[in-house]
């Protein structure tokens, strides 16, 4: 996750942002909240694709495309 994606998230929560240095200051246990809350999301979109794959014909193209967006979901965490 961006520092201007967890900004943004943080300000439409309306959560309180102090300056510091002349940048918004985040606390690091709220930064670590989101991206544990992204993480789990992420992961419970991909089983959600993974369970539409495993619907579809084995080892048709769509189980095949539906199992390569569920790795991209999660690769999105690694970027």
């Amino acid at each position: 996750m961006t520092e201007e994606q967890i900004l943004d998230i943080v300000k439409n929560a309306g959560y309180p942002l102090t300056v510091y240095e002349g940048k918004p200051y985040v606390p690091p246990m709220l930064e670590i909240l989101l991206e544990t809350a992204a993480v789990a999301e992420r992961e419970a979109c991909a089983k959600i694709v993974e369970l539409n794959a495993d619907a579809c014909r084995s080892d048709g193209f769509a189980q095949m495309i539906l199992y390569s967006n569920a790795a991209a979901i999660r690769a999105r965490g690694e970027e």
